[in-house]
């Protein structure tokens, strides 16, 4: 199996991304320039984080239009896996890849913190290896986290079981006193319909060792990598 990383010009997470996937878990992986139109070669392909573009415009608003991203798109549609993380979950929204927006923090801060992730749909591939209502310890480093969509796309998430990250306390309860950035339903990944893409805006990449705080993270990278071998074979 072989991870394709997306790097746009501002993207700062890309070494950690590889360094999960590949220095941990043992997984080859490429970094794909966004100038790139061709992911053929790879089984997975992550978004990850950063400032892609300066953040000019919106989050997420320049990346969109940059040749890789009709890649993706083409990569998503014949069922390829596809990880949108942080400024990656802002491009796959602005890319129509999934529905909603990130818009900035209701506090109107940066926020750079471990939070607890509550499990909500462990039935996806990206969650296979956890159980329904576990507690992942996962970072977050954002100021445009906050996820919003209209009331008809909030009751279609929640109702085909899209919403799969929710923030909660570390008890597992969702209260709005825990909610880190103002996001709708403290929403803090959700998938498509295909289930095929994820977008989150914690790092995953980030908790890939307990040296660092914490190896949860692993569990996101793992369930992708069980399942994409499985339907490889």
């Amino acid at each position: 199996m072989k991870f394709g990383i997306v790097v746009f010009p501002g993207t700062w997470s890309e070494k950690d991304t590889r360094y999960a996937v590949s220095d941990v878990l043992g997984y080859e992986s490429d970094y794909v320039w966004h100038d790139d139109d061709n992911l053929d070669k790879y089984d997975a392909i992550v978004l990850p984080g950063g400032f892609s573009y300066g953040d000019f415009l919106r989050c997420g608003a320049i990346a969109r239009f940059s040749p890789v991203m009709e890649a993706v798109r083409v990569f998503a549609n014949k069922g390829g896996p596809v990880i949108g993380i942080c400024n990656g979950f802002q491009i796959l929204c602005e890319s129509n890849l999934l529905p909603g927006v990130l818009m900035r923090n209701d506090h109107l801060e940066f926020r750079c913190m471990w939070t607890d992730l509550r499990v909500e749909n462990a039935a996806t591939i990206f969650t296979s290896k956890t159980t329904e209502g576990q507690l992942l310890h996962i970072p977050m480093s954002h100021g445009e986290g906050n996820y919003q969509a209209d009331d008809e796309t909030i009751s279609r998430l929640e109702n085909n079981g899209q919403v799969i990250f929710r923030y909660s306390d570390t008890s597992g309860n969702v209260t709005s006193q825990i909610n880190p950035n103002g996001s709708v339903n403290n929403i803090a990944g959700i998938i498509n319909e295909r289930g095929n893409v994820l977008g989150m805006m914690p790092h995953p990449e980030k908790a890939s060792e307990k040296l660092i705080g914490g190896d949860d993270g692993n569990i996101i990278f793992k369930s992708l990598i069980e399942n994409t071998v499985t339907s490889l074979k």
